[in-house]
């Protein structure tokens, strides 16, 4: 990824801020701000957080990462590069999986027919269960259900 040329060409400079943000959010594909801050402080101590939200907030604007809300705290950020995904949050786990978009595209058709409606989908995030703690979830219950035959 060329960050350099993409800011140059948009009339910024790659400060070492910058380019330490933009670093993290891609080694951490979805980060909070405070994760953010955790990464970029392992090579520039004297980062603070205002500094990250500035940077994440001007990134955004410039169209190079993007957030969505993956739960009730502060958003998660990734590169606005990499392709368009949906976000599957389990909610006993908090696991997140992407998955492309295509599969939500008779969701997104329907929306569109019915009510003019164009969605966002990098913004999108569905919450559930992932197949690991569904699995879980039902031995846990098989296990209670043979208890109490047992009663």
């Amino acid at each position: 990824m060329d960050w350099q040329t993409d800011l140059r060409r948009r009339g910024y400079r790659l400060t070492p801020q910058r380019q330490l943000v933009l670093q993290a959010v891609d080694d951490l594909h979805h980060a909070t701000p405070d994760e953010v801050l955790t990464a970029v402080r392992r090579t520039a101590a004297g980062v603070n957080i205002s500094t990250v939200y500035r940077t994440l907030d001007l990134l955004e604007e410039l169209g190079l990462v993007s957030h969505a809300h993956l739960g009730h705290g502060a958003p998660t950020y990734h590169l606005a590069s990499r392709d368009q995904h949906m976000h599957l949050v389990c909610r006993d786990c908090d696991q997140v999986t992407e998955t492309d978009v295509a599969l939500a595209e008779p969701f997104v058709e329907s929306l569109r027919r019915a009510h003019g409606f164009e969605t966002d989908m990098k913004h999108f995030a569905i919450f559930g269960r992932c197949a690991s703690c569904t699995a879980k979830a039902e031995a846990a219950h098989t296990e209670d259900d043979a208890q109490e035959n047992d009663a």
